[in-house]
């Protein structure tokens, strides 16, 4: 029996520069940056109050009407993500009816959620006292916990995503969530993927999810963060591999795919994107880019495939002076002597955290289906400590392979390849 061959059927994105696949293209296209000053809360207090936000996001524009009593019990990374799991499905034009529920599973990468201040600021300031301020741990237990709404915890737990979106849509096969950041949602793709293969599905939307633009979590990212001090110039702050970079752009975002067994799709008449050909993950001890190469060669020995067979790689492409040199040796040490190019979508939109690796594929299919490699922005001069050849102009696409790419800051890899659907 030869194995199940596994395709992408739909996409649903939302980011700072598109609420949809389309809007997403075409700002790629436009060279249109989603970097501003935020708009979401007051930002006076804070050093840095620039970021990718996505103004105007409304989830009632997404979901049906019955679904949206549900929405004040999910913070804004799981909206984005009920969001774009209905895009992703209008987008693969999913009869749901036709579907077998026991078949349809959901697979997410997910972060950390941080809180909305209102829901905890009662609490509070019911335990503390004092300058400097001090926690008064029984007052806490006897009235600040009582305070706190009992449905709070629900808004804020990372399986969250998968859940609503399996009650949603009555999917009851395969459901899994991961919790590791950045690179979850490729880790997410590539468990999907080995599920269908197995003929114990039919059926997935595979997602990540992630919001930073919360007064809770940009405190945290400007005490920790690292971040871009670009104030005067948002749109040029993100500067993947650029030898001025200055650190991160705090971002928000969802990307959720249709993933489904290709007879699955043919036999539905299904409008197929991409097959998903190889993935491979590693941890990179020491940051040293040796464990990204091992999960790149990974990738692209279940493809099939050789290096100089990659059209682009989509690189996770932070802007951080010092991460981008080990991503950038551990690409080269695959790519040397190839010429491929380095494409980094965060230029655009800042890090979308756990929802940029799947929005950032989608962005590479929309490469490969309208034929153009968009240029990465704010790449002015190489920094010969970063050895690759970063997209600087827009080009044609010359080869049917993208290679995504995606890491957390502790070191875990993963890295995911696409053929063109011809």
């Amino acid at each position: 029996m030869s194995a199940r061959r596994v395709v992408i059927t739909g996409l649903g994105v939302l980011t700072p520069i598109g609420k949809d696949a389309g809007a997403l293209w075409d700002s790629l296209a436009a060279g249109r940056s989603g970097v501003h000053l935020i708009e979401a809360f007051d930002t006076s207090s804070l050093p840095v109050r620039i970021a990718g936000e996505i103004v105007g996001f409304d989830a009632k524009n997404y979901i049906e009407k019955k679904e949206r009593k549900n929405l004040r019990v999910m913070a804004r990374p799981i909206q984005l993500a009920v969001s774009a799991a209905q895009l992703a499905l209008d987008d693969a034009q999913v009869d749901k009816a036709r579907l077998d529920p026991a078949r349809f599973g959901v697979e997410f990468g997910a972060a950390l959620i941080a809180s909305e201040l209102p829901e905890l600021a009662a609490a509070a300031q019911i335990a503390v006292n004092g300058t400097p301020v001090k926690v008064d741990m029984p007052r806490w237990g006897e009235q600040g916990l009582p305070a706190i709404t009992p449905l709070w915890m629900l808004k804020y737990l990372p399986n969250m995503h998968a859940c609503h979106i399996s009650v949603m849509h009555n999917a009851q096969g395969p459901n899994n969530t991961i919790t590791e950041s950045d690179v979850a949602p490729l880790l997410a793709l590539g468990e999907a993927a080995r599920i269908l293969r197995r003929d114990q599905a039919d059926f997935f939307l595979v997602g990540g999810a992630d919001s930073k633009i919360n007064p809770l979590s940009m405190v945290r990212q400007n005490i920790f963060g690292h971040l871009s001090q670009r104030q005067d110039a948002p749109e040029k702050a993100c500067r993947p591999f650029e030898m001025s970079r200055d650190g991160i752009v705090a971002g928000e975002g969802c990307g959720v795919l249709c993933v489904e067994d290709l007879e699955h799709a043919q036999r539905r008449g299904a409008p197929i994107v991409a097959e998903f050909v190889g993935f491979g993950s590693a941890f990179d001890h020491g940051r040293t880019g040796k464990g990204l190469a091992r999960a790149i060669r990974a990738a692209l020995g279940q493809a099939g495939i050789k290096p100089d067979d990659i059209d682009h790689v989509n690189a996770h492409g932070l802007g951080s002076p010092s991460a981008d040199v080990w991503e950038a040796q551990g690409i080269a040490e695959v790519f040397a002597g190839c010429g491929t190019p380095v494409w980094a979508m965060k230029s655009y939109t800042g890090n979308m955290g756990a929802g940029g690796p799947l929005a950032e594929l989608s962005a590479s299919l929309l490469a490969l289906k309208h034929g153009t490699l968009p240029p990465t922005l704010n790449y002015d001069e190489p920094d010969p400590a970063c050895p690759v050849a970063v997209q600087r102009i827009a080009r044609p696409v010359s080869k049917p392979f993208v290679l995504k790419v995606s890491y957390t800051d502790l070191g875990q890899c993963a890295a995911v390849v696409c053929r063109m659907w011809r």
